[in-house]
């Protein structure tokens, strides 16, 4: 283009008295950004009477800048004799722009008389390269040198500040913006509602928008994408609704946003219509963002199959679009459907890894969430807070110690501080706590506790249900009061069932009931089913019988069996056979094949010696179909679990561990030991006239074999 140009002009250009022909033709070079044709005007400039013009030498730096050959700017730049202020701002943005944002300094530090243009492209460089802190730093200096802030000292400023997520900062240079002639200028009101959404300000975002007396679609989207990531999701739809009604054009950012958003609430109607507005326009059919945001929302909206469909007929797909239909997949059930598309994945990103990972704990296999994160290690993929959170959930599920300690210590060497911020790994320390106290580690859980840089509420309830789980209920009341003396925390329901628990496991009973009368007196909390549970089981087990019974009677929502459940317990404990058949009648009605009822009910009539009752009990249970399933118990040895039902006979070794209980048997008899008959499998394997094989003592001689 230029350098056809210039062929036809050769002499023209050479003969003319003024570089301003040059300067066209570079300005021309800059929008087609071709390095042949800014080497052509080089030439040119080399071959007349200007090749040591300061102005046309200045303007060739900047376009081999803009151009992206850095090289070439920097041996021009070194071989001027004769420079100018602007010289120097060409070769700091030629740089800045390549990223040699060091050399960018130490030209800047070498200049006899830096000016504002000089101090914005540091801040400005800086700050596009995310290194925020020095942005500010040099802002600071700028101004503290008396040079004035402009439009574009501020906008780069407030973008450090969005990206430090440093509200206190930003809300100086708003306060020195708004002294300014620039407060009005949407482009800095944009700024602000953009800088005060990222820091999570969401009352001063609104304030800034609301108080900008014009606005364009990025104030729009600013506003849309600070609700829909900081919530309520649902006032990212009033905004757009707002939007559409003042006649302003959406965007594909716009649209990516609230369709974000529908995701978060689970919006289908208000999602299918986002999506009907997409297929009406090309531009936004075929855009990556747009179709990968729609995936995602279906996706999480359980509609697996919507999902599928959109993501296989997508022109163009990315990591993003596999990690959002591997994640739906995951949350929909269907993990080994989700395993398959992983496994097909030329590109994972940990998020495709933590999807997964995640999948399979939620649905239990908690196994295959641990295998997946030893596959995680060996890839080039470094884990994040997340991956830790989900694999010592896994360790918790499992109850396994040993693998959450190996955890844990995969968690230190990550140098976590368990700390809000801006990426918080807080829930990590709380995700360890909760696994140490699955585990019956109380005393490493606590010791995460004490450690913690920073705690919140789930951390105090990890650690108040913990105890209480674990039968410390006195330590769990004395965390209790520490919470509301020291943290300045409210209790929320799960710290109320933590409190109650922790009551009945210390039979401090008077003061639970005082604990559950103060929840919507004292921490406005309204009792649950569940807090009604806990307070059956408080009752029941000090032999309050009927008040147990009244309280069930009071709830104000339907009971279901669990609670039920509790005071059936609590009657076989108390030998109350009044009370268990009244209340066996209500479990049966609610859950007529749940084979609890009729073993406690049966065992409670055998304890008594009412046989005839034990047997009505268990044609009930014949003539009804139900089946009381086997017990299940396993020991772990030698990193190997061992698992076993009643009368189990599928174990490499059963041999040998029949042969080692029936003498152990023997010993047991000739020691006076006598089964329990009030016992329902007890006695079931007695009246077949069997060895006693309770399922736990099938482990015994496997565990002794072990030893000797």
């Amino acid at each position: 283009m230029a350098r056809n140009a210039l062929l036809c002009t050769n002499k023209l250009l050479l003969s003319s008295p003024s570089s301003s022909p040059f300067a066209k033709l570079l300005d021309s070079c800059n929008k087609s950004k071709l390095s042949p044709d800014v080497h052509a005007v080089h030439a040119c400039v080399v071959k007349s009477q200007f090749s040591y013009e300061v102005f046309i030498n200045n303007r060739l730096i900047d376009v081999y800048g803009k151009c992206g050959y850095l090289n070439y700017a920097r041996i021009l730049f070194d071989k001027m004799p004769t420079r100018n202020a602007f010289t120097y701002n060409s070769i700091i943005g030629a740089l800045t722009i390549s990223g040699s944002i060091d050399e960018a300094e130490r030209v800047f530090d070498s200049m006899p008389e830096p000016d504002q243009c000089s101090w914005n492209l540091m801040v400005s460089g800086f700050s596009q390269l995310e290194i925020f802190d020095r942005s500010l730093e040099y802002l600071v200096k700028m101004h503290g040198d008396d040079f004035v802030l402009n439009e574009f000292s501020y906008g780069s400023a407030l973008s450090a500040c969005a990206g430090l997520r440093d509200s206190v900062m930003g809300t100086q240079i708003h306060a020195s913006l708004a002294k300014s002639r620039f407060i009005a200028d949407v482009y800095m009101g944009s700024a602000l509602v953009d800088m005060y959404a990222k820091c999570g300000d969401v009352d001063s975002a609104q304030k800034v928008f609301d108080g900008m007396t014009e606005r364009n679609t990025v104030s729009w989207n600013s506003m849309i994408t600070c609700y829909e990531q900081n919530g309520p999701a649902s006032e990212a739809l009033q905004i757009f609704v707002r939007m559409m009604e003042c006649g302003v054009e959406p965007d594909e950012m716009t649209v990516a946003s609230v369709i974000s958003a529908c995701a978060s609430l689970c919006a289908v109607i208000q999602g299918r219509e986002i999506h009907a507005r997409v297929v009406k326009f090309n531009k936004l059919r075929s855009d990556l963002v747009i179709s990968n945001a729609l995936v995602d929302m279906y996706a999480k909206c359980n509609m697996i199959n919507e999902a599928r469909w959109l993501f296989d007929r997508m022109p163009i797909k990315n990591v993003v679009s596999e990690t959002s239909i591997v994640s739906g997949y995951a949350k929909a059930a269907s993990v080994k459907t989700a395993r398959t598309m992983f496994s097909k994945m030329i590109v994972r990103n940990i998020v495709s890894w933590n999807a997964l990972i995640a999948g399979y704990t939620q649905n239990g296999e908690n196994e295959e969430a641990l295998a997946l994160f030893l596959l995680l290690k060996r890839e080039p993929v470094w884990p994040t807070h997340y991956t830790f959170g989900n694999l010592l959930n896994a360790c918790a599920n499992l109850a396994d110690l040993k693998l959450g300690r190996q955890a844990h210590t995969h968690v230190l060497k990550q140098g976590f501080r368990f700390q809000h911020g801006f990426e918080p790994d807080i829930f990590v320390g709380n995700s360890l706590i909760d696994m140490y106290m699955k585990c019956a580690s109380v005393e490493d859980g606590n010791r995460v506790f004490r450690k913690m840089v920073e705690r919140d509420g789930v951390s105090y309830n990890a650690m108040i249900v913990g105890y209480a789980q674990n039968g410390q209920g006195n330590e769990a009341l004395a965390l209790f009061k520490e919470m509301l003396a020291v943290s300045e925390m409210k209790p929320d329901h799960v710290t109320m069932i933590g409190v109650l628990c922790a009551c009945s496991h210390a039979g401090l009973v008077e003061e639970g009931c005082r604990y559950f009368d103060s929840m919507s007196r004292k921490f406005g909390l309204k009792p649950l089913k569940d807090h009604y549970t806990c307070m059956v089981d408080l009752l029941g087990r000090a032999g309050r019988l009927i008040e147990a019974k009244n309280t069930i009677l009071s709830m104000p929502m339907n009971p279901d069996s669990v609670v039920w459940g509790s005071l059936l317990s609590a009657c076989k404990l108390h030998r109350d056979i009044v009370m268990g058949s009244f209340v066996a009648d209500k479990l049966l009605e609610i859950d007529p094949e749940n084979s609890g009822p009729y073993v406690l009910l049966s065992n409670m009539y055998a304890e008594l010696g009412r046989w005839r009752d034990v047997t009505r009990v268990r044609k009930l249970m014949r003539k009804n179909g139900v089946v009381k399933q086997p017990g299940c118990s396993w020991i772990e040895i030698s990193s190997r679990t061992h698992v076993f039902m009643v009368k189990d006979t599928r174990h490499s070794q059963k041999k040998e561990i029949y042969l080692l209980l029936k003498g152990l048997s023997k010993v047991m008899k000739l020691s006076g030991y006598v089964p329990n008959i009030a016992d329902f499998d007890a006695d079931e394997e007695q009246n077949k006239g069997g060895e006693f094989t309770f399922v736990e003592e099938l482990e015994v001689p496997l565990a002794v074999g072990h030893l000797n």
